[in-house]
């Protein structure tokens, strides 16, 4: 069975391979043509981004394929070896611990080209080397403590269980639900500045939006992203009473009051037709599945990574072999996405207005540099958004007409004064 899972791993690093070569060729055939959404230097650019985005995944691609074959060919054995410990549930914490951290180091040469290289290239990061440095030990400190707490239920749970897939998924479920209840509280107390928005009219009229849907929040906030990064976002962060309304400090910078309120009206159509709770009802879904399968693994393919069948190896092959699962599942639950986001368009349109959404996605992809045209294959595998070219189509605007070039020519224009 070993066997099997191996070569999924192969079909799933060869569709990465060949997904991003796809995307590669196509945007460069794209960025010749005549721009749209984009004015010409800005499309070039994005254009640029994204072709270099996609010759780091190759890398990276390949190199996490040799990783891969390095652990399961005699890395996960030798650390087994090294690790003598008796308790199956303090080993499971420790080897798992080693797992994750070596792994994070193998590929922490991306992430510092990506942050301090590429992103700064493009006008993207803002990140310092003492931000990053302590962005990193917060989070590995988060990792090691609670992380730790989450390997050691787990194994607890498969040595004490019967049926332990099913008791272990009801247990990573429930974490996870408590993780994005948690989520923005933890990011004020440890990395971002969250304050109440300066802009009092601006606070009026979003909390009048949020009464208008029914979305009950604990503040609207505003939150210093632009120390990291100067991309544009917003976001609805936390569960019940957690929940609160977050917009980046560059967002608030960039966008005019309708603007923003049109993407809120967008976030919050996505509340009002029940998106958040499908996704947590399909994420639970795919979860009882991962489980169904890692819990009722043959012998053979412990034997065959020289491993025992306990805690720690059971939970380190579920690391290694479900991103497997996750790919090939992934067309279907981006199709499912790509939907909502359209209905969750027309419901920020309504909310607001189409030419206030429009106006508002013009800039986004602007500030964010995103190209607007992908290879159909690279869409139905990664695009969990429709293309923007596609939303404006269902808002009821061509891209190429003169009225829309117009609006395009008047946000880039006026972008300085907002």
């Amino acid at each position: 069975m070993l066997e099997i899972f191996v070569i999924g791993y192969c079909l799933y690093f060869i569709f990465n391979i060949y997904t991003s070569f796809m995307q590669i060729g196509f945007v460069k055939n794209a960025k010749d043509l005549k721009a749209v959404i984009l004015d010409q230097d800005k499309y070039l650019e994005a254009a640029n981004y994204s072709i270099e985005k996609e010759k780091i995944a190759i890398l990276s691609s390949f190199y996490s394929f040799f990783i891969f074959v390095l652990w399961i060919g005699f890395g996960l054995s030798s650390l087994d070896s090294l690790i003598n410990i008796e308790s199956s549930l303090i080993k499971a914490v420790v080897f798992v611990d080693l797992f994750i951290i070596i792994n994070w180091l193998l590929g922490l040469p991306f992430d510092l080209y990506s942050t301090f290289k590429l992103d700064k290239k493009y006008g993207f990061s803002n990140m310092t080397s003492a931000l990053y440095i302590k962005d990193t030990l917060k989070s590995g400190a988060l990792f090691l403590v609670f992380g730790s707490l989450v390997i050691a239920g787990i194994s607890w749970i498969i040595t004490s269980l019967s049926s332990w897939w099913i008791w272990g998924f009801v247990f990573i479920f429930a974490v996870i639900i408590l993780i994005n209840m948690l989520y923005p509280i933890i990011r004020d107390k440890m990395f971002d500045k969250f304050e109440s928005l300066k802009d009092k009219e601006l606070e009026a009229k979003i909390e009048n939006l949020l009464d208008k849907v029914g979305f009950k929040s604990s503040g609207v906030f505003s939150v210093d992203a632009s120390k990291r990064d100067n991309r544009l976002n917003a976001y609805f962060g936390g569960l019940g009473s957690t929940k609160r309304v977050v917009l980046f400090d560059t967002l608030v910078e960039k966008l005019s009051h309708n603007e923003l309120l049109a993407v809120l009206g967008h976030e919050l159509g996505h509340f009002k037709n029940g998106d958040i709770l499908k996704n947590i009802g399909i994420m639970g879904v795919v979860m009882f599945v991962f489980f169904a399968i890692f819990g009722n693994l043959s012998e053979e393919i412990f034997l065959g990574l020289s491993l025992e069948n306990e805690p720690y190896a059971i939970i380190t092959v579920f690391l290694i072999f479900s991103p497997i699962l996750s790919f090939f599942l992934m067309p279907l639950i981006s199709l499912i996405s790509r939907h909502n986001e359209y209905a969750a368009d027309e419901f920020g349109s309504n909310m607001q207005s189409k030419e206030d959404l429009v106006s508002a996605l013009l800039k986004l992809a602007n500030e964010n540099k995103s190209f607007p045209l992908s290879h159909p294959i690279y869409i139905f595998f990664y695009y969990s958004h429709p293309p923007l070219v596609e939303r404006f189509k269902e808002l009821g605007y061509d891209v190429n007409s003169q009225a829309d070039t117009a609006l395009k020519d008047s946000v880039f224009n006026n972008a300085s004064t907002i």
